[in-house]
């Protein structure tokens, strides 16, 4: 589920944010990739604003921790690094040999390791095994610490949820976890030998493959098993498996990547690991950081990106080393709060919220974030880049361009007059100009708006995560964004942390939201033989949850991206929107 600044998948606000149509816009369709005779050697400059969330694989969810966690560890399964949509999104082989297929009834999958991967274990190199890949899905369960991922695992594989009930009860001391995971298996896990994985899954889910991509489901060593999860001990006997490993670490200020000496290159077919050293420097503000990458006395942004100025005159000098591209999220859309009685309970009307859809001015807030270099137009729950997205519109033209008369005559049928809806917004960066963009578009169509300013930290922790502020009517609608966890067939992470409720409250479907239809359609979506099949079936989901009108689909942003002169190749790895620390090459 999402939350990050991209935080993966969460709301886009609270974090943030994933895929598709493509590359580039500002700068050269390539990104600036750079040609010229690859050189290996020379340090990596990384600028950072934060540290990264978690270091640990099976915990993170912070979308730029990705970059390290690629140069660190090896994935079951990954992406090839390109600035081709098509080919970025597309699952490969990482440990694994291949991406493996569903058996007949859809439950089974059977994944065989690479020859020559191996741990830089501290008696020395030692080879992945398929009881590291156990191991690993069963450190999601650890009671110290919960995995932000985890959920969609412990849903789905067989025995996952019972062996997640067990490890709940077992003191959060790395000795008692230890003694746990040794001695309990997932039943849905099967290891028949040290190159084959087996997974069971409850039902049939045909984006299990796309979750194996994620750092969550990367192997674990048994060294692991002697620290906290991501203590501080945990980060200093990092064991790697990937081409870098941790050379040292000052939290909030530096981390040092040095070459993993156990890393084998045959064995790896998507990392190059040209650069020698990556170093990541932190508590730089996103001004200087852009200027340091002008003036190439740093290379790459971590957590950064160009501010809409800086877009604005990269733009204008047509610099290809600026490159956005789209990641599956939408970052803003409005959710109506249909639990409260506010206005006598105008919003729990299908006409009334249908009447706002036509009220607001999307082209307007496209402007507002920086126009249609950085952001484009959405009408549905799905962003582009999601299997199963299309562009449509249930409500006016797909341009977004508001109609108030439209609103007015729809709020006139309702019976409905003197609507005014308390409208929080988060005060940071740009968002104050977009709410007062849509306050201006609702209040042209009649409709008198409240807003009210609610800090950036506390938004969505404190006040739209607390459900009783739904209930008790201290907001009528409010902006939010959202990203997928993963790239390419990540539909279901979009819609069951936000659009459907079995009777448990999720953080982040504020008002309970559910369509019965909508679940259906998803259960077969997720039971589809292929991925066509499946898209056809999500764009259904889309369809039908915008029927209902639980939210209005405003703008979906870009990621923008942008690198120093001397780095070269610079390619997309999806997983963490940006170029690809193992694959780019100094020029020296």
């Amino acid at each position: 589920m999402a939350r990050k600044q991209i935080l993966s998948g969460v709301a886009l606000g609270a974090a943030a944010m994933l895929v598709l149509s493509g590359c580039a816009s500002g700068g050269s369709a390539d990104g600036g990739a750079g040609g010229g005779e690859a050189q290996a050697g020379g340090t990596l400059k990384v600028l950072a604003n934060g540290d990264v969330d978690r270091l640990d694989p099976q915990l993170t969810a912070y979308v730029p921790v990705n970059s390290v966690v690629r140069s660190l560890s090896r994935s079951l399964l990954s992406y090839v690094s390109s600035n081709d949509v098509d080919e970025r999104i597309a699952l490969t082989g990482d440990l694994a040999e291949e991406v493996p297929t569903a058996s007949e009834d859809g439950l089974t999958y059977e994944i065989k390791l690479r020859d020559g991967v191996t741990w830089n274990a501290p008696d020395g190199a030692r080879p992945i095994v398929a009881g590291d890949v156990a191991r690993g899905i069963e450190r999601i369960c650890n009671p110290h610490i919960g995995a932000a991922l985890g959920g969609y695992f412990i849903n789905l594989i067989d025995g996952m949820a019972e062996y997640c009930d067990g490890f709940a009860g077992v003191a959060a001391e790395p000795a008692a976890m230890k003694d746990y995971i040794e001695s309990n298996d997932i039943k849905g896990i099967e290891t028949p030998d040290d190159q084959t994985v087996i997974f069971k899954l409850v039902e049939p889910a045909s984006d299990f493959t796309s979750m194996l991509s994620l750092p969550t489901a990367n192997p674990a060593p048994i060294e692991v098993l002697d620290y906290l999860p991501d203590s501080p001990e945990y980060r200093e006997n990092f064991v790697s498996s990937g081409p870098y490993t941790v050379a040292s670490y000052t939290p909030d200020v530096k981390w040092e990547f040095v070459r993993n000496e156990a890393w084998n290159a045959d064995s790896d077919p998507l990392r190059k690991a040209y650069v020698d050293k990556i170093e990541m420097t932190m508590g730089v503000e996103g001004d200087a950081a852009m200027q340091q990458l002008q003036a190439g006395s740093a290379d790459l942004l971590f957590d950064l990106s160009p501010s809409p100025a800086n877009i604005q005159q990269l733009t204008a000098a047509n610099d290809t080393k600026f490159t956005t591209m789209e990641n599956g999220g939408i970052d803003q859309f409005m959710w109506f709060n249909t639990t409260s009685d506010n206005n006598g309970g105008a919003l729990k009307k299908l006409e009334v919220r249908q009447a706002i859809q036509y009220a607001i001015d999307k082209p307007a807030v496209v402007q507002v974030m920086g126009g249609e270099d950085i952001a484009s137009v959405t009408n549905g729950i799905f962003g582009p880049g999601i299997n199963g997205y299309e562009d449509f519109s249930l409500y006016g033209d797909k341009s977004g361009k508001a109609d108030p008369e439209k609103a007015k005559a729809l709020l006139k049928e309702a019976g409905v007059e003197n609507l005014t809806l308390k409208f929080p917004y988060r005060n940071v960066g740009t968002q104050p100009d977009i709410a007062q963009t849509v306050q201006a578009s609702l209040e042209a169509a009649g409709i008198t708006v409240e807003l009210f300013p609610v800090p950036p930290t506390d938004y969505y922790a404190n006040f739209m995560t607390n459900r009783e502020n739904a209930s008790g009517g201290e907001w009528d609608v409010a902006l939010v964004g959202w990203s997928p966890d993963w790239v390419g067939g990540a539909a279901r992470s979009v819609f069951q942390p936000q659009f459907s409720f079995d009777g448990t409250p999720q953080a982040y479907n504020y008002v309970d939201f559910n369509s019965d239809k909508a679940n259906e359609l998803a259960d077969q979506a997720l039971a589809a033989a292929t991925p066509e099949e499946a898209g056809k079936l999500w764009h259904e989901v889309d369809k039908t949850v915008m029927e209902e009108s639980p939210i209005v689909s405003i703008v979906s942003r870009k990621k923008a991206n942008y690198h120093s002169d001397r780095v070269q190749n610079f390619q997309i790895y999806a997983l963490a929107q940006n170029g690809d620390w193992t694959n780019v090459w100094l020029k020296q």
